[in-house]
């Protein structure tokens, strides 16, 4: 679908660290400021049980998973948005991106330079999202100008949401959905203000604390939870390790860290879930697929994403769930006792959905 999110934060976090891990790719990570310039992007797997669960009764020569983009967007700065440590290129790179990764230090270690000279964790996660709505309000205003005085509905509309956003964002209030209407959130979506985004906070944890038992992950917690955003605990040091083993020795990692699996997954699927994403999958002797679709999609939208004239020939979509096909073995059986459901056009594919569509080419 195109949708991806962008990891920030201050210099020096383990931005770089976690994002190499995640997509085993080769962003530079060095222990100074700024050792990112250009945005780096992987493309990652949403690690998904279901998938495995679906190979056991219906063989297929190859597994495919979701996959979502992520970008390494280098560190920001107090005074970003004035441009500071090359700011006003790298809140142009955080623009493009659909969500917001930030990767918060929550570890003391006297060996890894802080850019402000010790761990704060609420104060780091204030100074970057300020600078965010600093530049939303340097944005807006720019735009209110240039739109101000026009008399046509279309503008006089936007006008108004504008300045509904700059009180907001002068009140230091992040722009998040439920403070405006419909009308207005469409009337700002061209503008893609970094403060509207969507956030996750990554809470990169010292390797000795997995349980995430340090003050400073506590505190992050309850910042997260007052602003209705998401947090994720990961040990970058633990994951980049991880990542460098093979599937055997990984695993023995893991058990004796008493982990079932690596934190990077829950982090792609979190990724995944916030960006208002699920999967249905289809099943056959060549693959088994996951297909990304919005939250809410109906049926020739989400056949639209295998092939687009899927959904402007769409004439049906043939459902059933996993949980039948555990029970019955077979699609087989689960045709023969009626289990195959025959659904239309306004039907809402649900998570987990296994699919067949008949559709007119």
């Amino acid at each position: 679908m195109g949708l991806s999110a962008g990891i920030v934060g201050l210099p020096n976090v383990g931005k770089s660290t976690i994002f190499n891990a995640l997509t085993s790719g080769k962003a530079q990570s060095a222990n100074y400021p700024f050792c990112t310039i250009e945005p780096n992007t992987g493309i990652v797997p949403v690690p998904d049980p279901r998938l495995n669960r679906i190979f056991k009764y219906i063989g297929s020569e190859k597994i495919l998973p979701a996959m979502i983009e992520i970008v390494d967007i280098a560190g920001l700065v107090k005074g970003a948005s004035k441009g500071e440590g090359l700011g006003n290129q790298f809140l142009g790179n955080i623009r493009l991106v659909d969500a917001i990764l930030h990767v918060v230090r929550c570890f003391e270690d006297g060996d890894v330079v802080h850019v402000d000279g010790n761990v704060n964790p609420i104060r780091d996660v204030e100074t970057i999202e300020t600078e965010l709505m600093l530049a939303d309000l340097d944005a807006l205003e720019k735009r209110l100008k240039r739109i101000g005085k026009m008399p046509d509905a279309d503008s006089k509309a936007e006008a108004a949401a504008i300045r509904k956003a700059v009180e907001y964002l002068n009140e230091g209030t992040w722009l998040s959905d439920d403070l405006f209407t419909e009308l207005e959130r469409e009337a700002l979506r061209s503008l893609f203000l970094l403060s509207r985004k969507k956030v996750l906070y990554i809470a990169n944890v010292h390797e000795d604390d997995l349980a995430g038992e340090h003050p400073h992950v506590a505190a992050l917690k309850e910042y997260a939870s007052k602003s209705n955003a998401g947090m994720v605990l990961i040990s970058g040091k633990i994951e980049s390790e991880l990542a460098d083993l093979d599937l055997d020795e990984r695993m023995e990692m893991l058990g004796d860290l008493g982990l079932e699996e690596p934190g990077l997954n829950a982090l792609a699927r979190e990724t995944y879930r916030l960006l208002g994403l699920q999967s249905y999958f289809t099943a056959g002797p060549k693959e088994i697929r996951a297909w990304t679709i919005r939250v809410g999609a109906k049926a020739p939208e989400a056949a639209g994403v295998i092939h687009s004239d899927f959904e402007k020939g769409f004439i049906r979509a043939e459902v059933y769930t996993l949980e039948d096909l555990e029970t019955n073995k077979t699609e087989a059986e689960i045709k023969n006792k009626g289990l195959l459901r025959q659904e239309g056009k306004e039907y809402v594919v649900a998570d987990g959905d296994i699919v067949h569509f008949k559709f007119n080419v």
